[in-house]
């Protein structure tokens, strides 16, 4: 069924199925692009692969030694790629793991400090990296050797657009450069500045390009901005409530680029209406804070995690009831 997604679909959304065998929280999550698949990584060491077709567990796996997080797919289905999270010596290495034969196939070294955010490429095999040492790293997954380096003046994030010939990124003062993937080296082809955020001490946690490239979402503690992708002037401005210094947690663009979700301090996640600015519904459930969330590319779902992980569906009686009252 092609569901059209709309208000009534996005209030209508609840917990399908929920995931409880986690012994610490979730850190991570990240769907396929292509095929039913999502994939999570916990403060547990686990890393556990879902079949989102049937909505089961299909395998689980452990990184006990590295631990993991800031765990993505790379295009194979059974290829992903995460970061350590238990360091040794400063050595905070990213790893390429076949899970089908349960074994790393690369090691890409270069980092000395915690990495922030690992985003993939959506055309080929190149991926980056930003980390707390102030930089920005290049790979590519068939060699270990760094391809390129951008230093920042803060602790950066940085992402790709979904049709992976621009890349953003993002530290303090409110500021965020975009780069052509072709000619990085020359400098960033343009730069937008959040004037809310200049004299601000809070860095940006996390920035996402929407399926349209029409938007860019950037995140800081406790607020989110949806910024013209174009120009870089700001489009909406939403508030979570979160107080000064809390833990960040993540925000996303549905996959037809209607709607921003998010998860707040009070262990709910809230959606915006973008188009209005209006809050469109609250979803409750989580015992935890929901620091994770994800929107499949593919399927009107929705992945979220604290200590759990849920995966938010449409109430489809609930909206053939809405339709039989109209």
């Amino acid at each position: 069924m092609q569901l059209n997604v709309d208000d009534n679909v996005v209030r209508s959304m609840g917990m399908g199925r929920v995931f409880k065998d986690y012994q610490m929280k979730v850190n991570s999550v990240d769907f396929h692009r292509t095929e039913d698949l999502l994939i999570t990584a916990s403060d547990d060491d686990s890393i556990r692969l879902y079949n989102t077709a049937t909505g089961e567990r299909a395998d689980v796996f452990y990184s006990r030694k590295y631990g993991v997080q800031n765990i993505c797919f790379t295009h194979h289905q059974s290829h992903v790629i995460y970061a350590t999270r238990k360091a040794t010596n400063n050595d905070y290495a990213i790893r390429y793991h076949d899970l089908r034969r349960n074994e790393y196939l690369r090691y890409y070294r270069g980092h000395n400090a915690p990495v922030n955010s690992l985003c993939m490429s959506p055309k080929n095999d190149m991926f980056m990296s930003a980390a707390q040492d102030k930089s920005m790293r290049l790979w590519d997954l068939r060699t270990n050797i760094c391809q390129g380096i951008l230093l920042t003046p803060g602790s950066p994030v940085a992402s790709f657009d979904q049709q992976g010939l621009v890349f953003g990124v993002a530290s303090e003062s409110g500021i965020l450069k975009l780069y052509d993937v072709r000619s990085y080296d020359k400098g960033p082809f343009d730069t937008f500045v959040v004037q809310e955020e200049v004299n601000a001490t809070a860095s940006f946690v996390d920035i996402k390009f929407s399926n349209d490239g029409k938007y860019i979402m950037a995140g800081v503690e406790g607020r989110v901005y949806i910024l013209d992708a174009f120009n870089g002037s700001v489009v909406r401005r939403f508030m979570n409530g979160a107080s000064e210094g809390c833990v960040p947690l993540e925000a996303c663009i549905s996959g037809d680029n209607k709607y921003l979700l998010q998860g707040c301090e009070d262990r709910n996640i809230r959606v915006w209406n973008i188009a209005t600015g209006a809050e469109v519904a609250t979803w409750q459930g989580h015992a935890g804070l929901p620091m994770c969330l994800r929107w499949a590319p593919r399927q009107v779902l929705v992945a979220s995690a604290c200590q759990s992980l849920a995966l938010w569906v449409p109430n489809l009686a609930q909206l053939e009831g809405h339709l039989h009252s109209r």
